[in-house]
């Protein structure tokens, strides 16, 4: 005859349509309290007993659990925000709402199954997001998926990636807060999205554009030098001040940037510490920003008191600071009239950094100038030389060999 249980192991009783068990358990708040689990059948029943009993010996057990709508609130609230960048958190933010709360916001997070995260990522590549988040029922004249046409517009491989590695984030800080005891979304194996290879230009063609912004009197036409020669960031260019310039000594502190957040610009510091550093101004720099504090002299008279003071070494012509997407259409008129292929304005440190590698720069003093947090992005880069590099270089070997 089996032997009764001792007190605290737990009971396995009938309950309604099915059975019931209790386990005294340890809160993350350090109170022992009860908590009960269901089944349908004994067994079953049995089998959440156990695995409760385990998961209390190694630890405490949260006795409430939210659902992941619930749960992914507080977290961008209390964790997102106060330790990543405003972009990142916005970004965080945008995945939540459009793609993962919608299908998976209601089941408890305790209650997430991998089978559960997989079907969400197939769904996710094959539904149209156009009809999922209305947006073309949001228009004045609905031209697809609201006029009974849809568009088909489904998320790109990226998109997928991107939404998978927010929830496993959130789903790891729900493990640190004892809620689960495992991260299912990190069970999913989800592959990486084959970087498209980026479109850069030429030396000739640099040059050629350079050239032609200097014939037009660009306005922007300093700015374009400092993104060619020392490879700033759209952000990093608009929110350069005159105060981080020392023009006499010939250097730049790259240490804030411009960014559209809730739709306000923010000027913000930049994301790491080796973009503080001082970098010295080659003689084109020196010149063009010259020009442009000229430039400037001469808005500020033509403004007179609607003149801003920002400070910023680009503005407009009242001295307020540039939308980064004002900017990114002024950049591309600017290509085109030079009869340069057009390429984002990211694509212009890629040309930078091709320019290095051209002039055989040893890559770590190419790392300082990128201002690239880790070495192996720049060796990224050096390892995709361009084609006609590559040719030389093979040239080059079959006459040492002959």
């Amino acid at each position: 005859m089996a032997g009764r249980r001792q007190n605290g192991e737990g009971t396995i009783y009938a309950y309604r349509n099915g059975y019931a068990a209790q386990v005294f358990v340890v809160t993350p708040e350090g109170r022992r309290v009860r908590k009960t689990v269901y089944g349908k059948t004994k067994r079953e029943v049995q089998e959440k007993w156990v695995r409760l009993q385990s998961q209390s010996r190694r630890g405490p057990v949260a006795t409430t659990v939210p659902r992941l709508e619930e749960f992914a609130a507080d977290w961008l609230t209390d964790v997102v925000k106060p330790n990543l960048a405003p972009s990142t958190v916005a970004n965080y933010e945008l995945f939540m709402r459009l793609y993962i709360t919608p299908d998976l916001g209601r089941k408890r997070v305790d209650r997430l199954s991998v089978r559960d995260v997989r079907l969400w990522l197939n769904e996710l590549r094959e539904r149209c997001q156009c009809c999922a988040q209305g947006k073309d029922k949001a228009r004045a004249k609905p031209r697809c998926c609201a006029a009974g046409k849809c568009c088909r517009q489904t998320a790109s491989e990226w998109t997928v990636h991107q939404a998978w590695t927010v929830l496993r984030s959130m789903l790891s800080e729900a493990m640190r807060d004892e809620l689960v005891t495992r991260n299912v979304a990190a069970l999913v194996k989800v592959p990486m999205p084959r970087p498209k290879k980026p479109r850069y230009w030429t030396v000739d063609e640099a040059r050629r554009f350079l050239e032609s912004a200097k014939a037009n009197d660009d306005p922007l036409f300093a700015g374009y030098v400092l993104m060619l020669v020392l490879g700033l960031r759209r952000g990093e260019l608009l929110g350069l001040g005159w105060e981080d310039l020392d023009l006499d000594r010939g250097e730049a502190h790259i240490a804030w940037q411009l960014q559209r957040l809730g739709g306000e610009l923010v000027r913000r510091r930049t994301k790491t510490h080796s973009s503080d550093a001082p970098l010295p101004l080659p003689d084109i720099c020196v010149e063009a920003l010259k020009h442009r504090h000229r430039v400037e002299d001469e808005l500020r008279l033509a403004a007179g008191e609607a003149w801003s003071s920002s400070g910023l070494v680009l503005t407009t012509r009242f001295g307020d600071a540039i939308d980064p997407r004002n900017f990114q259409r002024a950049f591309r008129s600017s290509v085109r009239r030079a009869g340069v292929p057009v390429i984002p304005v990211h694509s212009t440190r890629r040309t930078c950094a091709s320019l290095l590698v051209a002039l055989d720069v040893h890559p770590r003093v190419a790392m300082a100038i990128l201002r690239h947090s880790k070495i192996a992005v720049t060796m990224d880069i050096y390892s995709q030389v361009s084609a006609a590099s590559t040719r030389e270089a093979l040239k080059r070997l079959g006459e040492a060999f002959e």
